[in-house]
């Protein structure tokens, strides 16, 4: 069960609509996929058209006991006839804003609660999403001590760089101190516009992080249209929405474990194209 945390400690990237994209892609291709929703913000929770949970990510975290996570699962509420696996999600609330410096706290376990109450999961989902919080804080801490890999997402914006190296020196610290069992699944730049200051911020990552540069996600209304609508961006019926849900699908097929490297086919999927450290990509039109 490959665990992914996404992360970025700057807020208003995309990070989830990243996730939120990223989990209708594993359940396009009949992959069973829970989302964690560990922000406060519990945007992904209402962005997989749940509402009002009445157990959510909180109290898991205040337990400090073995697979608790189960208790708060369910079934995202987007409409059956969109893709043929429903994701689960692990809701979040506002309350959970509060939990963080509870968790300061604890002297002994603060930073792996999360991993405790997701015991027992391993064998239910194909792959679990983690989306963390748009901070550096315990819960995020938390969601990393949680996963097997990391996905940065970031903007093609200045001092995008900056970030990126500061959340990659958190990573490798939560990785020394779990002896290497987290590891960085790459980067995901989002928002890809054909401005010339975006394609000169995707060039800058592109040549400082050559290896972790995965394929992009480029700015289209369907995108955003899906958020606002609370269902899968593989649900919108309008232009670009197709291409949104390909470049999606592309991201995954990056993630280790999910779509093992060589298993062409695997699913509606081709092979992954390897990440290309070359030309900026043609960026189309706005749509």
């Amino acid at each position: 069960m490959p665990v992914v945390a996404v992360v970025n400690q700057k807020g208003g990237v995309g990070k989830t609509t990243v996730a939120l994209g990223l989990a209708s892609a594993a359940a396009a291709a009949s992959q069973r996929v829970l989302v964690v929703d560990l922000d406060p913000q519990a945007n992904a929770t209402s962005g997989m058209a749940v509402w009002d949970p009445l157990t959510t990510v909180d109290r898991a975290l205040e337990s400090d006991a073995d697979g608790v996570l189960a208790e708060v699962v369910r079934p995202a509420g987007w409409p059956d006839e969109i893709l043929p696996c429903m994701p689960d999600v692990a809701p979040s609330s506002p309350l959970l804003a509060g939990r963080e410096p509870q968790l300061a706290n604890d002297p002994i376990g603060a930073q792996d609660r999360l991993a405790m109450a997701m015991k027992g999961l391993e064998h239910q989902y194909d792959a679990v999403i983690i989306d963390c919080p748009p901070s550096l804080g315990l819960l995020t801490v938390n969601g990393l001590f949680a996963a097997r890999y990391a996905l940065v997402v970031t903007e093609p914006a200045a001092w995008a760089s900056d970030g990126v190296e500061q959340v990659l020196r958190t990573i490798s610290r939560v990785s020394q101190r779990r002896g290497g069992a987290l590891a960085t699944g790459g980067i995901v730049i989002n928002r890809l516009g054909r401005t010339r200051d975006a394609s000169f911020w995707y060039s800058d990552l592109v040549k400082t992080y050559p290896q972790l540069v995965l394929p992009p996600i480029r700015l289209r209304t369907a995108v955003a249209e899906a958020a606002a609508q609370a269902i899968p961006i593989h649900g919108v019926n309008r232009s670009g929405a197709a291409e949104a849900a390909r470049e999606f699908e592309r991201v995954l097929q990056h993630l280790p474990d999910v779509f093992p490297a060589g298993a062409a086919g695997a699913g509606p999927f081709a092979s992954p194209e390897p990440v290309s450290s070359g030309p900026l990509p043609s960026v189309p039109a706005r749509e």
